[in-house]
């Protein structure tokens, strides 16, 4: 390689930095001074940089950054390349500018916090190239010390996006190859907690583009615990790879990078990709075309973009650069075509939030979803709600006069309505004297209502439990539960469950509003793990029924981080006015 050529430097370093101002100045000085454009990412856990210049400068930057011990055994890799023009896949790639930021995380591996997030410590053992490419030739020769032999399966594990995938992926004939076909990283976790058994009890190969992402996906199989601990990663990703086997080897198609390059093959020209319009193969992303309703890069050949119909133009995600976008009416008749299809995300196609709502005490499905009509308005470009009756039937009851100001009880010479023209109520949880019976008419209550009555509900869970089991089986999957007030009593009670009830009730968040822990054994000492928003009014005695205290203490017995407070000057209801109804769809975003 020439030193006056062209080339882009890609690594990595997971270390605790404690003095981000210092590093920070030493990257814009040195770039700058050596006329390096790309990206920089810093953050308390280390570095990650793709920088594009003369071979000869990204040399001497490599020894700048070597010479601090902080980076002592980092991967650089450097590769020759042509000069990245002013176009818009370099604007979109960052090529055209040195951006320098200070960062949460390096890549971002989830889009809501995690219940035990992953310590990159405990990641997956490196296997060089030419140790990745020897245990793919013999999948089931036996190895020491440590790594993958014959007495367990072997997978292969493919850490990227689909976009990525559709030109590019490893294939070994005696190897089963795992695609998780996610729009994004941050999907990652949540794919690989649905499909832990087909990782469980096996050895498995990660690999992705250069490493990164497979530090932190390894770690995250790895805390999974027993089962889980035979996780191995190509060292240096796909890029070292086919630098040691220039054919190619068992890697078929391209390698998408994220730099003015897009694609990097080998001496094998096959194609994998295949156009979205026509069918005909096709592996170049240059045209940057995106559907219009999930942003995911699509293959679209030159003769269909020619030939194509309408495309429309938005902004691309980061750079506010124009980018050419599919619209939807365009997959219509070619999206039942298998191989077309595969473009599009599998478990990750753009679709709306499916949330179950469970209703409050003396309540029911129809009452609680006209209470929530202004919520459901504003959340159905990406939510669905779907309502249900508790499993409890209760008595239709009223007070006397006596016992009341404000009676329920019919005037005087009236008589009450017919219980078949009145809806049913029903509950959750029922006190410990509730017979089940249900009168067919109406009866006066044997004593004044209780405020605190909810406190003494506490029977009838394992009913309830059952009949949420059939519903999850019968109308589900589910991404979530909303509940109101003892509806959320519930939600809280299953989330407690833990791991006991996976595979029946899975639940990737919960929204409790005006919620209250009950005295159970279910809640316990131990925090609850799960992705949970809490919306309660914040002050005190606006809300009658279930007090700000009572909310408060119930969102603190869920995991710190994974909780979300939203305090709101209203009584008991859900709102839906600004700034509430935006901080609830920042919430839910996070699960789209």
């Amino acid at each position: 390689m020439s030193k006056d050529e062209y080339g882009v430097l890609l690594y990595y370093k997971f270390a605790s930095i404690t003095d981000l101002n210092s590093l920070f100045s030493f990257y814009h000085s040195n770039c700058n001074s050596l006329g390096l454009l790309g990206r920089v990412r810093l953050s308390p856990n280390g570095v990650n940089v793709t920088v594009g210049g003369l071979l000869s400068a990204l040399e001497k930057h490599i020894e700048a950054v070597k010479s601090n011990s902080l980076f002592q055994g980092t991967d650089f890799k450097l590769a020759s390349s042509h000069h990245p023009l002013n176009d818009k896949v370099a604007v979109e790639c960052g090529f055209t500018s040195l951006s320098i930021r200070v960062v949460k995380e390096l890549v971002t591996f989830s889009s809501y916090p995690l219940l035990n997030p992953p310590e990159v410590s405990n990641a997956g053992r490196h296997l060089s190239a030419a140790e990745f490419h020897s245990v793919l030739q013999s999948a089931r020769q036996l190895m020491k010390n440590g790594s993958p032999t014959d007495d367990k399966q072997l997978v292969l594990l493919d850490a990227r996006n689909l976009y990525e995938t559709r030109i590019g992926k490893f294939h070994a004939p005696s190897v089963e190859t795992l695609d998780p076909g996610i729009r994004q990283y941050s999907d990652l976790p949540s794919w690989i907690d649905d499909n832990s058994e087909l990782l469980r009890g096996k050895h498995v190969l990660m690999y992705c583009t250069g490493g990164i992402r497979c530090e932190m996906a390894s770690a995250y199989i790895r805390s999974k615990g027993a089962g889980f601990e035979n996780v191995f990663q190509l060292y240096g990703g796909i890029q070292r790879y086919l630098e040691q086997f220039p054919d190619g080897g068992f890697f078929r198609g391209k390698n998408f990078v994220f730099d003015h390059r897009i694609s990097v093959g080998s001496s094998d020209t096959s194609i994998m990709g295949a156009c979205l319009i026509c069918g005909s193969s096709y592996d170049n992303y240059s045209s940057r075309c995106r559907c219009t309703h999930c942003r995911i890069l699509v293959l679209v050949c030159d003769s269909c973009q020619k030939h194509r119909m309408d495309f429309g133009s938005i902004p691309s995600v980061e750079d506010g650069e124009l980018a050419t976008v599919l619209d939807k009416n365009d997959l219509k008749t070619v999206c039942s075509d298998s191989k077309i299809s595969s473009q599009l995300p599998s478990r990750n196609a753009p679709r709306k939030l499916r949330i179950l709502c469970l209703h409050g005490f003396r309540q029911n499905a129809s009452s609680f979803k006209g209470r929530s009509a202004s919520l459901a308005k504003k959340l159905k470009s990406i939510a669905e709600l779907v309502f249900i009756d508790a499993p409890h039937e209760l008595p239709f009851i009223y007070q006397s006069c006596t016992e009341a100001k404000n009676s329920c009880a019919p005037p005087s010479g009236q008589h009450a309505p017919p219980p078949e023209n009145c809806k049913r109520k029903y509950a959750w949880l029922v006190a410990s004297d509730f017979g089940g019976k249900v009168e067919a008419d109406w009866k006066i209550a044997n004593q004044p209502f209780d405020p605190l009555q909810y406190q003494g509900q506490t029977d009838g869970f394992d009913v309830s439990l059952a009949y949420l089991k059939k519903m999850f089986s019968e109308q589900g999957p589910f991404d979530g539960i909303l509940g109101f007030s003892q509806g959320a009593a519930m939600a809280a009670l299953l989330c407690a469950q833990g791991d006991k009830l996976k595979g029946e009730i899975d639940l990737r968040f919960v929204i409790l509003c005006s919620g209250f822990a009950l005295p159970l054994a279910d809640f316990g000492q131990k925090p609850i793990n799960c992705p949970s928003l809490h919306i309660f009014g914040s002050d005190p005695g606006k809300d009658r029924q279930i007090t700000s205290h009572t909310s408060r203490y119930l969102a603190s017995r869920f995991e710190d981080g994974c909780s979300v407070i939203i305090e709101h000057e209203f009584g008991h209801i859900i709102p839906t006015r600004s700034p509430y109804m935006d901080n609830i769809k920042d919430f839910l975003r996070r699960f789209l």
